[in-house]
């Protein structure tokens, strides 16, 4: 490792884009916010999520991203660097606040978002702020498209996205729709799909499958339709049905494992996290059916387990505890 932290090798290292956000989550499941008695903090943001939750599971991770020059955003960056990810890709905002977004749960585990954005302080990571040698020197570049929403955010995103390729980097990307966010749906959709073709490894939710296609219904012909030449591996995620996968060659579904689901806040980026350590250093994984499933078999046991708990980062796996509860799936119900 270099004086300044910056890894000297690409090899293995994941480098996550985007936001870092304080969730503030009910003390109490199945009320609304108004009538929450109180609220957990915890530390979110999905590309902040998948960093940590490579690096709870062995990898090693970074995250670029902008925070708020205040106590949060402080706290923020702490707890990026105490999860053992390089934190050289974090620059602070003066003017602006760190975002913050309560979160909803429902009695069935599932959220409902209210976000405090205006601007936040990711909004505003400009391209010439950008740590373009960390970014270099990722095996694996994830992102989100939340930070596409408004400039100067999107001309950094798209920048970071045009370096990480050039050094040869494998592009992944998970939409993570939050639609509260968005000026309209049909800005959301065409503004996900704007960058959609640049992704070699793209994530979708069920219900973001159903929001990007139009459709009311999950199958094959309709995640297919999303498929692009560039794309080596599109993952459809299905909560406790497990999620299919669809390569240039073969496609096919790994089921969940079930566990007593708390929170499903963070989820699918612990899935996102696992899987991405399991390909970083061998991309021809994506090419071999039998070994993706077991990589996606890990993915689904780290995202499982995260539901278990309240928050996200909180709730993300160590590799030992995913390994127990692929040798006992029924060790988390008990």
């Amino acid at each position: 490792m270099a004086a300044n932290g910056v890894v000297e090798s690409s090899s293995s290292l994941i480098v996550s884009f985007g936001e870092m956000l304080i969730d503030f989550v009910p003390t109490v499941s199945g009320v609304s916010l108004a009538e929450a008695p109180g609220f957990l903090k915890a530390p979110g943001g999905a590309p902040a999520n998948v960093a940590i939750a490579v690096s709870r599971i062995g990898g090693r991770a970074a995250f670029v991203g902008k925070l708020g020059d205040d106590e949060f955003g402080h706290m923020l960056a702490g707890i990026v660097k105490e999860n053992g990810v390089n934190g050289d890709g974090i620059v602070f905002d003066k003017g602006a606040r760190t975002a913050l977004a309560f979160v909803t749960l429902r009695a069935d585990g599932e959220r409902e978002f209210m976000f405090y954005r205006n601007p936040s302080a990711d909004m505003l990571l400009q391209p010439e702020e950008l740590n373009l040698e960390l970014i270099r020197s990722a095996k694996v570049f994830h992102y989100g498209s939340i930070s596409l929403i408004v400039e100067p955010c999107r001309s950094a995103h798209l920048r970071a996205m045009e370096v990480a390729k050039e050094a040869g980097a494998l592009l992944s990307y998970d939409p993570n729709l939050r639609l509260p966010l968005w000026p309209s749906p049909e800005e959301a959709r065409e503004q996900i799909l704007s960058i959609w073709e640049k992704a070699e490894v793209i994530k979708v939710s069920d219900v973001e499958l159903e929001f990007l296609t139009g459709s009311d219904k999950i199958d094959d012909a309709d995640a297919l339709s999303l498929w692009h030449p560039n794309l080596k591996l599109l993952l459809v995620t299905l909560g406790e049905k497990g999620c299919r996968y669809y390569t240039k060659n073969f496609h096919g579904s790994v089921g969940a494992f079930h566990v007593q689901t708390v929170d499903t806040t963070g989820a699918g980026d612990s899935f996102v996290g696992a899987l991405l350590c399991k390909i970083v250093d061998d991309h021809s994984i994506l090419e071999d059916e039998a070994r993706l499933r077991e990589a996606l078999t890990f993915a689904n046991a780290c995202g499982a387990i995260t539901t278990t708990k309240k928050g996200a980062i909180p709730a993300l796996p160590t590799k030992a505890d995913a390994l127990k509860l692929i040798k006992d799936p029924n060790v988390m119900m008990q």
